[in-house]
């Protein structure tokens, strides 16, 4: 039996979830908030999480990549050859709308991925330069590097809206995991 990608990232659709939930209420002040001058503000991270998924998925030529790609004018191209978006560009960091419209067009993106493709599929790779070292990157390295990369500015954006004393429940104290595994003597 061939396993669906789905059931393997099981919860990823939560914490994509709880992102948006955090993000789609707040006002412009609460996104632009930043700890630090030097440190990306709430709405930049969402704009972050959103631009790495595209970026990311586009290099393994995932489903719906290339047509989110083409909606993007501002990329800029590494000494490697690597293309990347200018997050600075495009100024949406204050606009929770644009914020949750890039989340979900996203993750529409990596939806599509984990069901149309299967496990075999993550031994597939690509070749990716990187500092002029030419690396054999495999789908399920850039699947869980995407995944990680979710979490670990999910988290920021928790602990930054926790300081602006904003509750996020599903994404703070739920740690975005919104999905409970099944009842012990449930079947479901």
């Amino acid at each position: 039996m061939v396993q669906s990608l789905t059931e393997i990232y099981d919860g990823w659709a939560g914490h994509q979830t709880s992102l948006v939930h955090a993000i789609a209420p707040l006002k412009a002040e609460q996104l632009l908030w930043r700890p630090a001058e030097n440190l990306q503000s709430v709405g930049e991270l969402a704009r972050h999480i959103s631009f790495g998924r595209i970026v990311w998925f586009l290099r393994m030529n995932a489903p719906g990549s290339a047509a989110l790609a083409d909606q993007i004018s501002v990329w800029e191209e590494d000494g490697d050859g690597n293309r990347y978006i200018v997050e600075s560009d495009i100024p949406i960091a204050g606009d929770a709308a644009e914020l949750v419209y890039w989340l979900e067009a996203s993750w529409q993106m990596v939806a599509q991925t984990l069901t149309s493709w299967d496990v075999s599929d993550l031994e597939r790779s690509y070749h990716h330069t990187w500092n002029g070292d030419v690396y054999d990157v495999s789908y399920q390295w850039t699947m869980w590097r995407i995944l990680s990369h979710d979490i670990h500015h999910g988290g920021q954006i928790a602990l930054m809206l926790g300081m602006q004393g904003i509750p996020v429940f599903e994404l703070g104290d739920l740690f975005g995991h919104i999905t409970l595994p099944p009842l012990v003597g449930n079947p479901s």
